[in-house]
């Protein structure tokens, strides 16, 4: 113990009466020293407090950690911590994240090519340039937190891998027409296989392309091709559109006309048989009454043979005693044929 000659006795101060004493020679003497200790504890509490409580957001979820190691998750809301022990950490798990991938937009909404990320072969070998959104959202919080260093360059690295692949497999008229839709499916699906492996705790919504071109030397040629198979592509719309509305007319026609011939077939029929029973009637009466009948079907021979002609039947002995008269005057005038008219059965 060192002598001091204001203490000659040694005895040992207390610290708190030395630190009271320091904050009150800096504060000045009109602050009574016994007055500080309950604003200290007060403060002390109030730090306490702050340490040891934090608030989760709904869209968040809380990772608690203690000494590094992670003990537990907490949901939304308050909830207490041990202060400067335990830390947290609260990543948005309902926030839909958006990288761009060989394109970069800036603060004015202006889009600028990144050719290293874009420019990608296909499987024809020819060259594209591939510009795509990746969106995604946090499906477990730890393992989005802890397991892969740099997730989102991880993300973006995977993805561009991703949508090589599948391009490497692709031809360019599928990448650049009608094989946008199974590039952005099939890409996805390998991009989630990649990351599962990697455990980076991410759900891959969707993958957007916004962009495919060709290099800039040669899209106008490009341009031309795919001018011509849209053109191509309207003219078979056309054709099978007048396909469509030209061949239902041809079968209703041949419909009408395949019925109009089996009614006038079945009217045929019809009036054959009927005329074929009209002359079994006829030859079962000309059996009976021979002489009768043949010059009844004599005089409706003539009438149809000569319907116009003004005719006079007369007994053959009565025609023997008559002088034959020829009209000259009304010769030359032929007579009128009328119409003649379908006997029905």
């Amino acid at each position: 113990m060192v002598w001091d000659p204001k203490d000659p006795w040694g005895k040992k101060q207390d610290p708190v009466d030395d630190l009271l004493r320091q904050a009150k020679e800096k504060l000045g003497p009109g602050l009574p020293i016994k007055g500080v200790g309950p604003l200290l504890l007060a403060a002390a509490a109030l730090f306490l407090v702050w340490q040891g409580t934090y608030i989760v957001a709904p869209d968040e979820e809380g990772v608690v950690k203690r000494f590094g190691d992670i003990v537990r998750s907490e949901g939304p809301g308050p909830h207490l911590k041990i202060p400067l022990i335990e830390t947290v950490e609260r990543p948005k798990v309902e926030k839909l994240h958006r990288l761009e991938i060989g394109f970069r937009t800036d603060r004015q909404g202006r889009q600028q090519m990144i050719p290293k990320e874009a420019l990608m072969l296909t499987g024809d070998e020819n060259i594209l340039g591939v510009e795509f959104i990746v969106q995604y959202k946090i499906k477990n919080a730890k393992d989005y937190l802890f397991r892969v260093d740099e997730i989102e360059e991880t993300i973006q690295k995977a993805a561009e891998a991703a949508m090589r692949e599948v391009v490497g497999k692709s031809k360019i008229d599928e990448a650049l027409t009608s094989g946008k839709a199974q590039i952005q499916q099939d890409t996805q699906t390998l991009l989630q296989g990649i990351l599962d492996q990697y455990q980076a705790g991410v759900q891959i919504a969707a993958v957007q392309l916004q962009d495919v071109d060709p290099p800039e030397a040669v899209v106008a040629a490009f341009k031309d091709v795919a001018s011509a198979k849209e053109d191509r592509e309207k003219l078979i719309n056309q054709s099978q559109g007048y396909r469509n509305d030209i061949i239902p007319k041809a079968k209703g026609e041949a419909a009408q006309i395949v019925n109009q011939a089996k009614g006038y077939a079945q009217a045929r029929i019809t009036r054959a048989e009927g005329e074929a029973n009209r002359f079994i009637k006829t030859l079962k009466e000309y059996e009976q009454a021979k002489d009768i009948i043949s010059k009844r079907i004599y005089i409706e021979t003539m009438e149809d043979v000569m319907p116009g002609v003004e005719k006079i039947i007369l007994d053959g002995k009565a025609g023997d005693r008559m002088l034959p008269y020829l009209p000259l005057d009304k010769s030359h005038k032929p007579p009128k044929a009328a119409p003649a008219e379908e006997k029905k059965p």
